[in-house]
C-alpha cells in the first residue's frame, strides 16, 4: 500500500491562486506552487497535467466563486446577481482576474458556469445560438467592465459614477437581450 496523497487538485489551486493574489499570474509556476505545499514539482502531475492546466484551474475557481443563473430563474435577477458576483470577484482578486479575458472555460465545471448562463439564456427564449451569441457578448461586456474597474481604470471617478455606469451597462444588456434580433 502507498502512501496517502499529501496534496489534491484542489490544494494544488488553493496554493496557485493564494500565489497569484499575492504576487500576480507571473509568479505562478509549478516549481512555485511545489515550494508552497513543500513537496516536488513532479508531484503536481499527478493532479494536474502543467502550468496550461494549472491556469485552467484557476479560471474555474474564479468562474464557480459567484452564483451561475439556475434553472427558471427571471432573467432580470439572475444578470444582476451574476453580473454583480463577476464584479466582486474581479475586486477580490483583481491579479487573477485577468485570466478570464485570455483563457477560454475548459474545465467540466467552468465550462457548467457557461453552460447554465446559456441555459437561463434559452429559457428566456433565445435559440441555442443566439443564447450561444448573446453568453459571449454579455459576459465580455461584464468581464470587461469588472477587469478595467479591478484594474483602477476607473479610479479618477468617484464610486456611486462607476457603481451608476455599471447600472447603466446592466440595462443596456437587458435590452439587447430583449431586442428583435434576440432570436436569430
Amino acid at each position: 500500500m502507498g502512501r496517502p496523497a499529501r496534496i489534491d487538485r484542489a490544494a494544488i489551486l488553493d496554493a496557485a491562486f493564494e500565489l497569484a493574489d499575492r504576487e500576480g499570474l507571473d509568479a505562478v509556476s509549478m516549481h512555485a506552487v511545489a515550494r508552497r505545499l513543500n513537496v516536488t514539482p513532479m508531484a503536481l502531475y499527478r493532479h494536474l497535467d502543467g502550468k496550461e492546466a494549472l491556469l485552467d484551474g484557476l479560471v474555474e475557481r474564479l468562474l464557480t466563486e459567484f452564483r451561475a443563473p439556475r434553472a427558471g430563474q427571471d432573467r432580470e435577477q439572475w444578470l444582476t446577481a451574476m453580473a454583480g458576483g463577476i464584479r466582486a470577484v474581479a475586486r477580490r482578486h483583481p491579479a487573477v482576474f485577468p485570466l478570464l479575458l485570455t483563457r477560454p472555460a475548459v474545465t467540466p465545471a467552468a465550462r457548467g458556469v457557461r453552460d447554465a448562463v446559456v441555459a437561463a439564456l434559452q429559457d428566456a427564449g433565445l435559440t441555442e445560438a443566439a443564447a450561444r451569441r448573446a453568453e459571449r457578448l454579455v459576459s465580455s461586456a461584464v468581464l470587461g467592465f469588472a477587469a478595467s474597474e479591478a484594474a483602477g481604470r476607473f479610479r479618477q471617478h468617484e464610486q456611486a459614477v462607476v457603481d451608476e455606469d455599471f447600472a447603466e451597462l446592466l440595462r443596456w444588456l437587458r435590452l439587447a437581450l430583449t431586442g428583435p434580433h434576440h432570436q436569430e
